[in-house]
């Protein structure tokens, strides 16, 4: 099934212009800045698209090897439009995963939940990883180091932003997956309206309302940012 409808993508897009307008204000005034930020964006969306494909394949649907997912190869995971919009937009956004629940060879709930976390949790690995090198006392240069923070610090914010329980992020997959069968059906039109709620949601702080997202990112990427970091 398709994880993003066409107006779930332009949402997103413009939620994600605002949040790395937002964090990365400077990046676009430095050429150089620019292309790490970019190449930042590309690496977490392949992984974050490649782990949804992997895990869906690993519980036993083979829809997104047959749709030639399964690779950690960018052209298969980035979108023409979404690319370009990396440079326009400054935020893009990868093809979507198509898996079928039903295929899975556990409970199609639970199997769903787990393909939803894996974009996340592929983006929190990835800045573990990453941090590795400064948490084992090394001292990069002044671009490896750049390189390093920028790359961690854009899989941490799309991996929190992916986890709000709100669709079509993959929090809300995941918060399906666990809930007892009622309330799944009861959140079931949410599914509809979310996308609406989550760009109303970003703009409110624009039109002097609270920043309903930042105050639940925020302990989000603090805990992430511990656990990536060491402190």
């Amino acid at each position: 099934m398709p994880r993003l409808s066409p107006r779930d993508i332009l949402v997103l897009l413009a939620i994600g212009a605002l949040f790395i307008w937002y964090f990365s204000p400077g990046a676009f005034r430095d050429p150089t800045a620019l292309l790490i930020t970019v190449g930042a964006i590309v690496l977490a969306i392949t992984v974050h698209e490649f782990n949804h494909a992997f895990v869906a394949n690993a519980l036993g649907d083979p829809t997104p090897k047959l749709m030639g997912r399964l690779t950690l190869n960018p052209l298969s995971h980035l979108d023409p439009i979404g690319t370009l919009m990396l440079f326009v937009a400054r935020f893009g956004w990868g093809k979507p995963v198509m898996f079928n629940p039903y295929n899975l060879k556990v409970n199609p709930a639970i199997g769903s939940a787990a393909v939803s976390f894996a974009g996340p949790f592929a983006n929190i690995l990835l800045a573990v990883a990453l941090a590795l090198p400064l948490r084992l006392g090394l001292r990069p240069g002044p671009l490896e180091g750049q390189i390093l923070r920028e790359c961690m610090d854009i899989n941490v914010l799309l991996a929190a932003f992916n986890l709000i329980p709100i669709p079509p992020l993959d929090g809300f997959g995941v918060l399906q997956g666990v809930l007892p069968s009622g309330a799944r059906r009861a959140l079931e039109p949410l599914r509809a309206q979310g996308p609406i709620l989550l760009l109303v949601l970003v703009f409110l702080p624009t039109f002097g309302g609270p920043n309903v997202l930042g105050i639940v990112m925020r302990p989000i990427i603090q805990a992430l940012l511990v656990l990536v970091r060491g402190g």
